[in-house]
């Protein structure tokens, strides 16, 4: 039972995601449950690194002062943020060790300037991509240990976190450049 609750959560939030992505290239006609997720993954890198990479390099250390917006991330640490769970969520789909030192939730401390950090994004995806692929009738719902505290989760449940982080953080960003007279490239067409 516990199985088909967390299939149909994950279902669900997959076509929701589904339905904003309306504007990426559509799945195969009978898609896998690994390529729905890659579907669902390629929606929200096409929009994430463009936004990424709009930000001038001069105004990546922004973040907002005006309001209720005291300790919040400066765009470069969401950029870095997102990017570093993208490798702690993939490892933990793939059940290795991180490819590379990714610094804790916010990213190595040696990833400072704007090309860095938008390689660190990138090669984020790509390994993060990498896991999803590995999703199969076989492993997507068996148990593994849940990365954030006690207790069981599956690998389909840390795909669909993957692309639910990186929009939460998306909207962020968007508002982000906003603040600074930048229409998101999303925005554009």
């Amino acid at each position: 039972m516990l199985k088909i609750k967390a299939l149909m959560s994950s279902m669900l939030l997959l076509s929701g995601a589904g339905f904003a992505l309306g504007q990426a290239a559509k799945p195969p006609e009978h898609p896998t449950v690994a390529q729905t997720m890659e579907h669902s993954l390629t929606g929200v890198e096409n929009e994430f690194v463009p936004a990424a990479e709009a930000m001038p390099e001069g105004k990546y250390s922004f973040a907002p002062t005006n309001g209720e917006f005291k300790g919040v991330r400066t765009f470069a640490e969401q950029v870095k943020h997102v990017a570093a769970v993208n490798y702690f969520l993939g490892s933990t789909i793939l059940q290795e060790k991180p490819p590379i030192e990714i610094g804790g939730e916010n990213g190595p401390d040696s990833v400072k300037t704007k090309a860095e950090i938008i390689k660190f994004l990138k090669d984020s995806f790509a390994y993060v991509h990498k896991a999803v692929g590995s999703l199969n009738d076989a492993n997507m719902l068996s148990p593994i240990k849940y990365p954030f505290g006690e207790g069981n989760t599956t690998r389909l449940a840390m795909a669909t976190l993957t692309v639910g982080h990186c929009f939460d953080h998306y909207g962020q960003m968007v508002e982000y450049l906003r603040m600074n007279g930048i229409v998101p490239p999303a925005s554009r067409r």
